[in-house]
């Protein structure tokens, strides 16, 4: 009879415990959903996966134009290359005013422009260039910006 008295005791006090445990977070919890502006929680929720989506979307488009302007500099003159020379060398003619000049993209394709200097004309000349070679035959000159270049 003894036990019997303690333990009702005991049980009688845990219960006790656990129902102002209960009615404490009752009140937490209501406060916590009821939010500042009479917003719920839901509806934050709501509201931070939408954007959190926006968010992905504008990432993937993002990516997109970045891969599209990444596509575009490739096939942009990465830079351009000069050399002057004389092509009239030990003739007493010219002097440094010819050159060959190259104008090629990333991956070697563009352009190599050539012009013959004397007094009496300038000759000019442009070269497809792909992939660093020509299928026309090219002076040294031209083939020694080309490389310069690559």
């Amino acid at each position: 009879m003894h036990y019997t008295v303690i333990s009702i005791g005991l049980l009688s006090l845990a219960i006790i415990v656990l129902t102002t445990w209960v009615i404490i977070l009752e009140r937490r919890l209501s406060t916590f959903l009821s939010g500042r502006n009479a917003s719920s929680l839901e509806d934050i929720i709501a509201r931070n996966q939408e954007e959190i989506q926006d968010y992905h979307d504008f990432e993937i488009e993002m990516r997109d134009e970045l891969a599209k302007i990444d596509a575009r500099l490739l096939r942009k003159i990465d830079g351009i290359v000069l050399k002057r020379f004389n092509p009239f060398q030990g003739t007493g003619t010219g002097g440094n005013h010819s050159f060959a000049a190259a104008f090629l993209d990333e991956q070697g394709n563009g352009a190599v422009l050539s012009t013959l200097y004397t007094r009496e004309r300038v000759s000019t000349y442009a070269k497809p260039v792909t992939n660093n070679t020509s299928d026309i035959d090219l002076t040294e000159e031209e083939a020694a910006v080309i490389a310069k270049k690559s």
